[in-house]
């Protein structure tokens, strides 16, 4: 009896061993979901393209029918609980809907892969100094006269609030002193001279076979028929200066990208918009 008892308690023991070891070895192998979201972010890659990329894109840069998420320098700032409560419960008055059907696992994921998609911007090393390049930006670099950042500065050119949230510093620099220029569609200029006389100069935003509506440096519009206007002249190039290079040092140049890059501030509501030679 002895030697059967014996060999039945080997026999269990390494029963034991064996279950144990299997199950060491499968929490190596398929460590659980949590984790895998930490150390995985695409993870909740499935998850967003379902619930989210229809709206906010597969790269969550927007569209038509929402903001970019992953570009934003406001969505940035936010927490991952932030995030996960928006997720969860929407934006009341907004598009925004509330996915309460995801697990709280599941919205962590999603968390953690819109993470991803920030991350290129996240770890961005600014290339100077801000605060100084806010103040070329307003000064020597006259950028404010036609470009707008959190609702102060010019109407000619484009909103640069957030223009930089996910560029780096090279490519900001570069596109600064870009020459010679193409403007897109909208920023085209044109001169053009009206029955009595007056000429003005600005940007071509809407034409069509019999009219044309020019934005002029103040930021007023003005709708002209063709048949009324005595010239209308086509002119080649951009608003924006060609000769940057000459005219800020690169260390200039390093603050201000930095300080497109850091635009707009976290938590901080943008000012009031109002035109730079406002006096008021």
């Amino acid at each position: 009896m002895v030697p059967i008892r014996q060999s039945l308690y080997q026999v269990g023991l390494f029963f034991v061993l064996s279950i144990l070891s299997i199950s060491i070895l499968q929490a190596r192998q398929n460590p659980s979901s949590e984790r895998d979201t930490k150390t995985n972010p695409t993870a909740g890659r499935g998850t967003f393209n379902s619930s989210c990329a229809g709206c906010h894109g597969l790269d969550g840069t927007g569209s038509d029918k929402a903001v970019n998420i992953s570009g934003s320098a406001r969505v940035r700032h936010l927490s991952d609980a932030q995030l996960s409560s928006i997720i969860s419960n929407g934006v009341p008055g907004t598009g925004m809907p509330a996915f309460r059907s995801l697990t709280a696992r599941q919205v962590r994921a999603v968390v953690d892969y819109l993470r991803s998609l920030q991350g290129k911007a996240e770890g961005r090393v600014l290339p100077g100094d801000p605060k100084r390049g806010k103040e070329i930006f307003f000064g020597k670099g006259d950028c404010s006269a036609c470009h707008t950042i959190s609702g102060q500065g010019g109407f000619l050119g484009p909103d640069l609030t957030e223009h930089g949230a996910t560029s780096s510093g090279d490519a900001i620099r570069d596109e600064i002193v870009r020459s010679p220029r193409v403007p897109s569609i909208g920023y085209r200029t044109a001169a053009l001279t009206t029955e009595s006389g007056e000429r003005l100069e600005g940007l071509v935003r809407n034409e069509d076979n019999f009219s044309v509506q020019l934005q002029t440096k103040d930021g007023s519009f003005h709708f002209f028929k063709k048949t009324d206007l005595r010239s209308f002249d086509r002119q080649d190039g951009s608003l924006m200066p060609a000769d940057y290079r000459n005219r800020l040092s690169e260390s200039e140049l390093n603050d201000l990208a930095s300080y497109l890059m850091t635009t707009p501030s976290p938590n901080q509501a943008a000012p009031p918009r109002k035109k730079v030679d406002d006096d008021e």
